[in-house]
This record gives C-alpha cells, sequence and structure tokens, in this order.
C-alpha cells in the first residue's frame, strides 16, 4: 500500500526533545499515545529514556473527547485494518518527510499507539531498529511484509498487565502468537497492573531501547 498522500499528521503537534537537525547524527525514537491523550503523554516519559535518541511525540489526527485518536474506535482489540493502515500510513508518511534522515528509528506506542506501532512495522519491515508495544494488540490478517517480517525478526517489547481489562483476551492471544512467529519478540508480563505503565515496565523499556537503540 502507497503512503497516504495527503498529510495526516499536524508537524506543529510534535514534540521534539531536541532539533530536528539533531538528527543528523542520533537515533530518532518517535512516540504513539493511546486514544484519548495528546502529545504530552507519552512525552512526559521523556527524562526517564535513554538520552541518546532524539525523542518526537506525535499527535494522533482525530478528536476524541479530550484528546485524540489514530482511528476511529469499534469493537476493542479488533479495529479495521484498513483504519489502522491508514495511521500507519501516515506515521511512515511523516517519517519520509523528515528534513534530515536519522541513521536508525525506533517507535514506542501505547494501546491504540501500540496498534499503529505494530502496523507500521509490518508495512515497513526493515525500517526500524526496534519497537516497543505497550497495552496493544497486532491487528489480525496477512499484510506483504509479514514474510519479510518472519525472516528479519526483528526486535520488539511487548508489554502487558495481568489485569488489563482494555484489551481482550483473544486480542491478547493473537499478538503474543504473532510476535512470536514474526519478530524477536521480548514479552514481559506485570502482575497487577491495568491498562497503564509501571514503573517496572518502563525501566525494562529503557533497558530495551538501550540494547537496540543505544
Amino acid at each position: 500500500m502507497d503512503r497516504v498522500s495527503q498529510p495526516f499528521l499536524d508537524p506543529a503537534a510534535v514534540l521534539w526533545s531536541a532539533q530536528p537537525e539533531a538528527l543528523a547524527d542520533r537515533p530518532l525514537l518517535v512516540l504513539l499515545h493511546g486514544v484519548g491523550a495528546n502529545e504530552g503523554d507519552l512525552f512526559s516519559l521523556s527524562p526517564a529514556l535513554p538520552l541518546g535518541p532524539v525523542v518526537a511525540s506525535l499527535r494522533a489526527p482525530l478528536r476524541h473527547g479530550p484528546g485524540w485518536s489514530w482511528y476511529e474506535l469499534g469493537t476493542p482489540g479488533e479495529p479495521r485494518s484498513d483504519l489502522v493502515d491508514t495511521a500507519a500510513l501516515g506515521v511512515l508518511a511523516w517519517l519520509d518527510a523528515l528534513p534530515v534522515q536519522p541513521p536508525a528509528v525506533a517507535l514506542l506506542g501505547f494501546s491504540q499507539g501500540a496498534a499503529v506501532t505494530a502496523q507500521a512495522l509490518r508495512h515497513a519491515p526493515d525500517r526500524f531498529a526496534c519497537t516497543v508495544q505497550l497495552s496493544g494488540y497486532v491487528t489480525s490478517g496477512e499484510l506483504a511484509g509479514d514474510a519479510v517480517l518472519a525472516r528479519l525478526r526483528p526486535p520488539v517489547f511487548y508489554g502487558r498487565g495481568t489485569v488489563d481489562d482494555v484489551i481482550p483476551a483473544v486480542a491478547v492471544e493473537h499478538t503474543d502468537s504473532w510476535l512470536r512467529a514474526h519478530t524477536d519478540v521480548d514479552a514481559r508480563i506485570y502482575e497487577g497492573l491495568p491498562h497503564a505503565v509501571s514503573t517496572e515496565e518502563l525501566t525494562d523499556v529503557v533497558a530495551f531501547l538501550r540494547r537496540h537503540l543505544g
């Protein structure tokens, strides 16, 4: 599928940890927030993230309550794949349009943002040094990049809580099996964690990013 032809993301709504020009010799870590949140949500984690990468936190394009969403909501964990495709391709188009291309790129998404992260990886299997998917899921069906992913097996961090009541069990089971079949997944389950990110999980994410992104 081609990249979206119209601007999908508002460049003025991106929060940067450094000037984009710094991407000439620093990797890029892109943050994708969950539904109803905004670009400031995950960006608040920046002080705890590795200092090497430039961090860019994107705002989803669709209004949802007090915040924003990446695609229209449907059955939890089973969105229309074409809607997630549009969001993923929009993120890829934003990356393509950067004035400076970084030496490496990673994606970190939470919930709906994690679903977009997984879909972007499936559309561009050789694009990312690693991806982090927190409390999210992989959509069903087959994409052209899936076979390439199964061969390349890029590093993926997949974290979820045992009492997450947002992502249904069927989506969790599919995501777990899909990631094990297509990626080099570091899957972590956190006892008592709801649909959220814990301090323990963030510590594990930082260690993962330091290994794979620098």
